[in-house]
């Protein structure tokens, strides 16, 4: 039986409120595929998308980044987070994580995360499919998602495909539904993008926006603490992988 903990998206990648509660996870989103998604972006030769993350009270707190690896029969989802966050000067978090996801088609297979905030003993999280599951192991324990399980991080329209979200510094499992919210005009480093925006409806609301290729180039959480963006700043390989995004470099 699949078992579901509390906790919300902004804990998976984005700087929740501190005062009272625990913890300052990272990374974003899963969902139904619904009427109108685009198709997920797929990668011949490496991309590396490298956002820009900044929050509406404390400012830049960071990059966040996505190496896509196409491999034989798959594709490696390589993520680096490294996050700092202060207040009047004086550090209040700091969060470094490394995470890899392994993809055959639309199925993750494997994912492996560590995750160190403010350096306290690191956070391991591993997963692999079995059959008609995923089994996920975190210092909490065992537990088994659904085979279409989805991390909670956006590297391009694949995470339309679930109803189930898994967060990557907890292993903690979340119901969400995605909504098309339609067409959205995001400027990327100053230039209009046309997109496709969605709205992820769980613990909290989420707005992700996808270009024409499905690579998002903003997802933004609105967190108890403060608004929570992710600017895509840039696209390394997209000339060659991409070449509508290499205007983006």
């Amino acid at each position: 039986m699949t078992k579901s903990r509390s906790g919300s998206w902004a804990g998976s990648w984005a700087p929740r409120a501190w005062f009272g509660r625990a913890g300052f996870p990272v990374a974003i989103l899963a969902g139904f595929l619904v009427a109108g998604a685009v198709t997920p972006a797929r990668a011949e030769v490496p991309l590396q998308l490298t956002y820009d993350v900044t929050h509406s009270m404390f400012g830049h707190i960071g990059p966040y980044t996505n190496t896509i690896l196409p491999t034989t029969g798959g594709t490696t989802v390589e993520t680096r987070t490294h996050f700092l966050v202060k207040l009047l000067g004086l550090q209040v978090y700091q969060e470094q994580a490394q995470r890899t996801e392994e993809w055959q088609g639309n199925r993750l297979v494997a994912f492996q995360s560590v995750t160190d905030k403010n350096g306290k003993q690191p956070l391991v999280v591993k997963g692999v499919a079995r059959g008609n599951a995923f089994v996920i192991t975190s210092p909490d324990g065992t537990i088994k998602a659904p085979a279409n399980v989805r991390p909670a991080n956006p590297w391009s329209a694949v995470f339309l495909g679930s109803h189930t979200m898994m967060r990557p510094d907890t292993g903690m499992l979340e119901r969400v539904h995605v909504t098309a919210r339609g067409p959205a005009t995001v400027m990327v480093n100053g230039r209009p993008v046309p997109t496709q925006s969605y709205e992820v409806d769980g613990d909290q609301k989420y707005i992700v926006y996808l270009d024409g290729r499905g690579v998002p180039v903003r997802f933004i959480v609105d967190d108890s603490s403060g608004k929570v963006t992710f600017k895509l700043i840039k696209c390394g390989g997209c000339a060659l992988a991409v070449s509508y995004l290499g205007n983006y470099r």
